[in-house]
């Protein structure tokens, strides 16, 4: 058996399938057609039906048909020795499971009675041609080669022979659909940084356009792949990062508004002094207790010293509290957006380092 691939029409991830045109060649001998002299002999193809053929299919096939016009095409040419060769133009649309977790830097590979017929490829890998003059529009065939197994039904064990062939999807078309797109909205997000805090209608309208666009492009990102969800596939995951760095640039200007609606005014001189005995408390520093008393008075006034440094301990863990929660509070709200300015870009090219690398490379 030989194959020459004339097309691959169509891959369809929604539906786990592709369709394509190939030349079926089988050959055989049969004794029983052996007659005299040294050429061939070339057959009508509705002679067929007169002469014994294997019982060959495609084991994953949804749908086949042969070509007719403007004559069925299959062709049937006898040698002397009884070698028939039949040759067959058939379309099929073959069931393939795909993996597609590394979407759109996915790669794909694709593959009677062992007692009455065997089958074997005619030229090892070379029995398959076509593919090195094939042109597919989101894909490049890498490599393909054949391989000889068993099928094993109720009704017996079954010669198959497997043809693969890995295709890899070529990624400019999503960079240009998807990619891009979507760096440049995460882009406009942080356009909001440069916007003055009063103006509020400015800053919340890129913010909520750019989740909306957003949310948007995440659909049409899915149209053309299936609907199951039991994978998360490469390109939600950098949909996802983008969109949560486009809602973190509007939860930033929402946290920068209020903090500046609640800005606490400045301590005064009172309140700073009492801060500064508080430390003094906190670094362990407990007034010595004198007494004017007599000496019989010495073991009482311990005690009560006692008292007050374990009370003077639990109200310095207390101001300690205080102090950490106090630290957090933003005096001045414009820093938020300075911050922001840094941090947003410089963290997002980080974790697109990490995507490329993980996914291109892993």
């Amino acid at each position: 058996m030989s194959l020459d691939i004339a097309s691959i029409d169509t891959i369809s991830e929604i539906n786990m399938d592709y369709t394509a045109t190939i030349f079926l060649r089988q050959r055989w001998t049969d004794e029983r057609l052996c007659f005299e002299g040294n050429k061939s002999l070339s057959l009508d193809g509705r002679l067929v039906e007169l002469l014994w053929v294997p019982d060959t299919f495609i084991v994953d096939s949804k749908k086949s048909f042969l070509h007719d016009i403007t004559v069925e095409n299959r062709l049937i040419r006898i040698y002397p020795n009884g070698t028939v060769l039949y040759a067959l133009r058939i379309t099929t649309t073959v069931a393939c499971s795909m993996d597609l977790t590394k979407y759109p830097m996915d790669k794909q590979t694709w593959g009677y009675n062992i007692n009455d017929v065997m089958f074997y490829w005619t030229r090892g890998n070379d029995s398959v041609r076509g593919l090195n003059t094939l042109r597919l529009a989101q894909y490049t065939v890498e490599d393909h080669y054949t391989s000889v197994s068993e099928a094993v039904y109720e009704t017996g064990r079954y010669p198959k022979l497997v043809f693969h062939f890995d295709l890899k999807r070529n990624i400019l078309y999503f960079i240009l659909e998807t990619y891009v797109p979507s760096i440049l909205l995460v882009v406009l997000s942080w356009v909001s940084f440069w916007i003055s805090q009063s103006s509020v209608p400015a800053r919340i309208c890129i913010g909520v356009t750019t989740v909306l666009t957003m949310t948007t492009l995440m659909m049409g990102a899915r149209t053309s792949l299936p609907n199951a969800n039991c994978f998360i596939k490469a390109i939600d995951v950098y949909l996802g990062i983008c969109f949560s760095f486009i809602f973190g640039a509007l939860l930033e200007y929402a946290i920068a508004h209020f903090c500046t609606l609640q800005r606490p005014e400045y301590k005064n001189s009172t309140e700073k002094k009492l801060f500064m005995d508080d430390e003094l408390d906190m670094n362990g520093s407990i007034p010595a207790v004198t007494s004017r008393k007599s000496q019989q008075t010495e073991t009482n006034d311990a005690n009560k010293s006692e008292n007050c440094k374990m009370c003077c301990l639990a109200l310095s863990v207390m101001r300690r509290l205080l102090c950490i929660f106090y630290c957090f509070q933003v005096e001045n709200p414009h820093h938020i957006d300075n911050y922001s300015r840094l941090t947003f870009p410089l963290s997002f090219m980080i974790i697109n380092v990490f995507y490329w690398v993980y996914y291109l490379y892993f």
